[in-house]
């Protein structure tokens, strides 16, 4: 009986007990939990204040280096814009000698005013005098799309942007209305060329353009301009600029340069009628 009452009094063993009564005294005496956890706290703050601070150095080390191949990026494209405007100089020059060797050819063959003409009409030779100059430009708010796009979003035609079929009615009134030789933008166009669009961009000939489109028309001068506005191409042009916006001037110019155009292939060719008729000699008996 001795022995159950000890084991009754005594379930615990002493080692156990001593322990957890130094655990007790222990944590009496440490720190607070509610201490602890804002030193946890502020550690944490600390170390996300050191990843930022060594991201931001990390930034500034690497923005001089950024900031070099950037200029020289921009210097060598300078450079290449450069030295293609002097090879296009180069090519207009040529062009140039190459038109004044011909016409020279020409007139010691025999060549008359008519092969002049036929140059001029073909776009192959620079012509100047009176004329138009049309400048036809996007409405003012126009834009890819969006509320105050006079045309609406309707569909890609319905936008204050000037699109290639535009330019293609301005382009036939002229011609319609007497016009001996027509450029856009510095760019002569031949029987040979075509106003194209690819995107919202306009294409001449494959080459892209931008607004505002500056056409160069060589005629009558006043006579030219009245004839276009009273056509049914410069009716249609005055409605876009009535109904939507698209803005446009035109103006009778006393002397106007017109480069000759970059290449006219003969694809076919024929004689003409008197070329064709054969020749009789007299013989001699």
């Amino acid at each position: 009986m001795s022995l159950l009452t000890n084991v009754m009094d005594h379930s615990l063993d002493d080692g156990y007990a001593e322990a957890a009564a130094r655990r007790r005294a222990a944590g009496d005496r440490g720190m607070p939990r509610t201490l602890r956890a804002r030193l946890g706290l502020a550690a944490g703050l600390v170390l996300a204040a050191l990843v930022v601070t060594v991201g931001a150095a990390q930034a500034r080390v690497a923005a001089p280096a950024l900031a070099k191949e950037r200029e020289e990026l921009i210097d060598r494209i300078d450079r290449e814009t450069e030295a293609a405007d002097e090879l296009e100089s180069d090519v207009d020059e040529l062009r140039t000698e190459v038109d004044a060797r011909r016409r020279a050819a020409l007139r010691q063959s025999g060549g008359s005013d008519r092969m002049e003409l036929m140059g001029i009409l073909s776009g192959a030779t620079e012509v100047h005098g009176p004329g138009v100059k049309l400048v036809v430009d996007d409405a003012k708010d126009s834009g890819a799309g969006g509320d105050a796009d006079p045309r609406g979003t309707s569909s890609f035609s319905d936008t204050g942007r000037v699109r290639d079929r535009d330019m293609q009615r301005v382009v036939n009134g002229l011609w319609e209305s007497g016009a001996e030789a027509v450029s856009i933008n510095g760019q002569r166009l031949t029987a040979l060329s075509a106003i194209r669009a690819a995107g919202d961009a306009i294409l001449v000939d494959n080459r892209p353009l931008v607004p505002p489109y500056t056409v160069l028309a060589v005629g009558d001068g006043s006579n030219l301009s009245t004839r276009f506005q009273n056509s049914a191409d410069g009716l249609y042009l005055h409605a876009l600029q009535e109904n939507f916006g698209i803005r446009t001037a035109i103006s009778a110019e006393e002397d106007l340069r017109l480069p000759a155009a970059p290449s006219v292939i003969v694809r076919t060719a024929r004689p003409s009628t008197e070329s064709a008729q054969p020749r009789t000699e007299k013989g001699t008996s």
